[in-house]
């Protein structure tokens, strides 16, 4: 009964933390409902009331199913890799749901100063008029 509700608890805040709007938040509610599922395997393989499925120590009808055990333990491992992986887009994103619009216009004109030009991209002369209205209206902004 108790690990039917830690599981319980850990999917719905899974659930809860996915409906959320932040990427952290979303990879932590993944992390939680990957926990409970592996808690879902392991208490399907009836362990609790059963000796090990060591081959020396029991026999096979006394002993618990490995396999609900390899499940978890390949489960932990792409669960460690696909949290890894997730982490390292959002922190490598440039941009995220829960930035104010001001934060955004202003990306976008940090972007807007980047742009390739490719051929037909000018050098444009210190002292000419295109560069002085260049430097007004970037102090404008």
């Amino acid at each position: 009964m108790i690990i039917s509700a830690i599981i319980a608890v850990l999917v719905a805040g899974g659930v809860y933390l996915i409906m959320q709007r932040g990427m952290v938040r979303i990879i932590i509610g993944t992390t939680l409902i990957s926990h409970g599922v592996n808690l879902l395997l392991l208490a399907t393989g009836v362990g609790a009331w059963r000796s090990d499925p060591i081959s020396d120590l029991s026999s096979p009808a006394d002993a618990s199913d490995p396999l609900p055990q390899a499940f978890v333990l390949t489960a932990i491992v792409i669960s460690m890799a696909t949290t890894a992986v997730m982490l390292a887009m959002a922190a490598l994103s440039k941009d995220d749901d829960t930035r104010s619009a001001e934060d955004t216009d202003r990306a976008q004109r940090d972007a807007r100063n980047l742009d390739t030009r490719g051929r037909s991209a000018v050098r444009i002369k210190a002292d000419s008029a295109r560069a002085a209205r260049r430097r007004s209206r970037e102090e404008e902004h």
